[in-house]
């Protein structure tokens, strides 16, 4: 997010070294976490409605495999989904979530071990495939190690442990925010936003222009205003601090859900 007029957005997927980099340090992170939890802790509700802490773990344990699989896609060229099904994906964090605290610390440390192990297996000539997500959208396999980190981050702040979005690598701020507003941008009901990091000045502009694209007038938040930590938590809809105003001083209204 830079001055006026508002800056271009950064790439998404970013280079192929900064998203391995970011989702190795984001695993790390997620991990020194989880390791000082005490095991009554992983039973607690985590930030995600309905969702433990223990929920959360097994979802990123899972999210590894998936991880693995399309990179075993690209390196082999036999389909291998992300995830057998939506309703498997769910059944399996949902049994996953009941396991013992030491089961599913050493289910998540065991699954980005593995995840690693296949960025290291991948041929330079594999990293030119393209494979699909779990919604069916096919991507470059360069972006799978940045959904990969995008996980690690975000849901290592939805443990509720301390974690923030300060802990974000400066760079991958920018990258992330342009990546969810690109995915607000589909949403219906999208307003106009003109982002303002407090601390920098940057600015982002996104959702609909000064007119919709069937001629009517979309709604506009205007400015809101804050550090990119709050920014970002904002746009993700998760909690934010009270730094955060628009353009009338009061807390900015939620968004559409960006996922």
């Amino acid at each position: 997010m830079s001055g006026d007029p508002p800056a271009a957005r950064p790439t998404v997927p970013p280079p192929l070294a900064d998203s391995l980099a970011w989702a190795g340090d984001g695993q790390a992170h997620l991990r020194g976490l989880m390791t000082r939890m005490g095991g009554d802790a992983l039973t607690a509700p985590s930030l995600l409605a309905g969702w433990t802490r223990a929920h959360v773990l097994t979802h990123v344990a899972r999210n590894a495999d998936a991880m693995r699989n399309l990179l075993t896609w690209a390196r082999t060229g036999i389909e291998t989904p992300a995830y057998r099904s939506v309703a498997a994906r769910d059944a399996d964090i949902e049994a996953g979530a009941a396991r013992s605290a030491d089961e599913i610390r050493a289910d998540v440390v065991a699954s980005s071990d593995r995840l690693a192990d296949a960025v290291r297996a991948m041929p330079a000539r594999a990293w030119s495939a393209r494979v699909r997500t779990a919604q069916g959208a096919g991507i470059p396999v360069t972006a799978v190690p940045w959904l990969r980190a995008r996980e690690v981050w975000i849901h290592a702040v939805d443990l509720d442990v301390g974690a923030s979005f300060k802990d974000l690598p400066i760079p991958m701020r920018r990258v992330l925010v342009a990546d969810v507003v690109v995915h607000l941008e589909r949403r219906p009901g999208c307003p106009h936003v003109r982002l303002e990091e407090s601390r920098t000045g940057q600015v982002l502009e996104f959702g609909p222009g000064p007119a919709g694209t069937d001629g009517s007038a979309p709604a506009d938040l205007g400015t809101v205003r804050g550090r990119a930590p709050d920014l970002i938590a904002w746009l993700l809809g998760r909690p934010f601090g009270k730094g955060l105003r628009d353009a009338a001083g009061n807390l900015p209204g939620p968004l559409p859900s960006w996922l």
